[in-house]
């Protein structure tokens, strides 16, 4: 299930408090560390997205053959979205 979009702003603005207060790293104050760190967790997470739509439209191609053999649509889209993680070389 895809994180809602306030979900990850708010995890991006907590992450900018956190650091902030253990001091972990300084920043101007007009600096946009929050909507930089939203962007790179949006792109992290739009990654299994893709590969989630990448594997459905696989397993469309292949949905008479699964129907004609009984194979399980949740078992084959496991299978083929380890492939496609393991030949993209993606860490989830």
């Amino acid at each position: 299930m895809p994180l809602q979009k306030d979900f990850i702003n708010y995890l991006s603005r907590q992450v900018v408090d956190e650091l902030a207060k253990r001091q972990v790293v300084k920043f101007p104050i007009n600096y946009p560390l929050q909507e930089k760190i939203l962007l790179v967790m949006e792109e992290e997470l739009s990654v299994e997205y893709k590969i989630n739509e990448e594997s459905r439209q696989l397993l469309k191609e292949y949905s008479e053959y699964m129907r004609q053999t009984g194979v399980s649509y949740q078992e084959m889209f496991k299978m083929v979205k380890k492939k496609l993680v393991k030949e993209k070389k993606v860490i989830l």
